[in-house]
């Protein structure tokens, strides 16, 4: 069953999975660049980085078809270490960056995806396409009209190009646009800013490199914030991208297979000078539509994509920045889920907050981990408080038995502990207090905590009171912390010694 499971993932699809991973290296190569520049590092760092992190991954990662390199996101946050420290730290930090990963994987914190609400995921991927844009202002700020009209142009050929037909359909858009604006620039002799002015592109494979720091504590307490920022940021967008494929493909993924994968793949991408990369929304999503299913169309978009860079590195280092800050910018475009705007009138309000609190909090601090734990918390919260107002409490009298029977309907909770406690008239006086407990269900301290306290001042009252219908979850917690029937808690409680 595993040998066909495998064979399935490599050779299930070999013609489709070979020409999209032909499509995504092309596309690759100008993001794989344009994000190296973000960092502040040479443009072989994320193209090594690029490759490795793709073959890898087509082995031991856990969602087949997806396509992980070198992204913005995790570029953006590695511009500080870059700036003070320098490449060889960078190396050091995505080395630890694999560790923290594959550590994550063994604790299965990939499960903990199901608890990033919807909201949270729209929030991280339209924060990450303004942050993607923003970071191509600089390339357009302080420069000639060319570079404007390059861009447009190119953004021009990007949307337009497809529309064409048999042709528009069979090549990348953006690679057309890279090409075009190549030709042109060399041509007209045009005075602006290629990849090359940017820093040398590799003329070789990739060499296993060792990162030249003291291995000191010191460094340690250097590298460990980024790494840990980086480890979660890749995990996170590495999740969220296997859901996304999950839905796309109508298929299951091992999300802790795939923390594993990522750590493994950085540790691999340190060791042979590239930085740290995780999943891909737009490629993967570009690989999908272009027919790649398996772990083959992966493998070939790595491999493909190392060797066009060593062996047509003359002509990469001569495409101007403009058709690259034009391909950001479509990436950026694509990422935003515009439909998230439209639809902010049909959502909830609390939707709404945690989405655009999400989406602040991200673009404010740089870091897509931050926006996502505050979009967790607000959405945990609103949670609480709308499943709170489900529980409610109704009552009844027996004035022949002078029995009152309250029924408590809902789920008891730190949040809705208080109101459980208020719905109960202390100052009746009746022999016996019922409590119908069949369609309630105590979660935490606080709801075993506030029965004591009803059941306890009932009892002061001279009631007798009798609890029925606990399920069995509940009456474990209420037995193992609730103090209403042990007579010594009790005494304590009622100020007796």
């Amino acid at each position: 069953m595993l040998f066909l499971s495998k064979k399935q993932d490599w050779l299930g699809n070999i013609l489709g999975d070979v020409l999209a991973g032909l499509v995504v290296a092309l596309a690759l190569i100008p993001e794989a660049i344009a994000f190296s520049i973000i960092a502040g590092v040479d443009p072989k760092v994320g193209l090594y980085a690029s490759f490795c992190i793709a073959v890898i991954t087509a082995f031991v990662g856990g969602r087949p078809g997806m396509i992980s390199a070198a992204t913005g996101a995790m570029a953006l946050l590695m511009v500080t270490l870059v700036k003070d420290h320098g490449l060889q730290y960078l190396l050091a930090a995505t080395l630890l960056t694999g560790v923290l990963q594959i550590i994550a994987g063994y604790l299965k914190l990939g499960s903990l995806m199901s608890f990033v609400s919807r909201s949270v995921v729209t929030g991280f991927v339209n924060a990450l396409a303004i942050l993607i844009f923003m970071a191509q202002l600089p390339e357009l700020t302080h420069v000639t009209w060319h570079v404007y009209a390059m861009t447009a142009g190119g953004l021009a050929i990007i949307y337009l190009f497809p529309y064409l037909p048999v042709i528009g359909k069979s090549l990348p858009s953006p690679l057309v646009c890279i090409v075009t604006l190549t030709c042109i620039a060399i041509y007209w002799h045009l005075d602006i800013r290629t990849v090359g002015d940017m820093g040398e592109l590799p003329d070789t494979l990739p060499v296993f490199l060792w990162p030249e720091v003291p291995l000191t504590l010191e460094t340690l307490q250097i590298i460990f914030p980024y790494s840990a920022g980086l480890a979660v940021v890749g995990l996170l967008e590495s999740l969220m991208t296997a859901t996304i494929v999950d839905e796309l493909t109508d298929t299951t993924s091992d999300k802790n297979r795939e923390c594993k994968g990522q750590g493994l793949a950085n540790i691999g991408a340190g060791l042979l000078g590239g930085m740290a990369g995780c999943a891909m929304i737009g490629q993967s999503v570009i690989n999908v539509k272009s027919g790649g299913r398996g772990r083959l169309s992966t493998l070939i978009a790595g491999s493909f994509l190392l060797i066009m860079v060593v062996f047509l590195d003359e002509w990469i280092s001569k495409i101007p920045m403009a058709a690259l800050v034009a391909v950001m910018i479509m990436v950026s475009i694509g990422t935003f889920s515009w439909s998230s705007i439209v639809k902010l009138k049909q959502h909830p309000l609390s939707t709404n907050i945690v989405m655009v609190t999400t989406v602040i909090v991200v673009v404010w601090t740089h870091n897509l981990a931050y926006g996502v734990f505050v979009g967790v918390l607000l959405a945990s919260l609103f949670f609480a408080n709308k499943i709170g107002h489900f529980m409610y409490v109704e009552s009844k009298l027996d004035e022949a038995t002078n029995t009152r029977t309250y029924q408590v309907v809902g789920q008891i909770f730190f949040n809705s502990a208080d109101k459980f406690t208020a719905a109960f008239d202390f100052k009746e006086v009746v022999e016996k207090i019922m409590i119908d407990l069949h369609r309630a269900h105590f979660w935490d301290i606080s709801s075993v905590t506030a029965l004591d306290k009803v059941v306890i001042k009932f009892r002061r009252e001279g009631a007798e009171v009798e609890l029925i219908g606990l399920n069995e979850a509940s009456s474990t917690i209420v037995d193992r912390f609730g103090v209403h029937d042990k007579p010594e808690e009790i005494e304590k409680i009622m100020g007796g010694h």
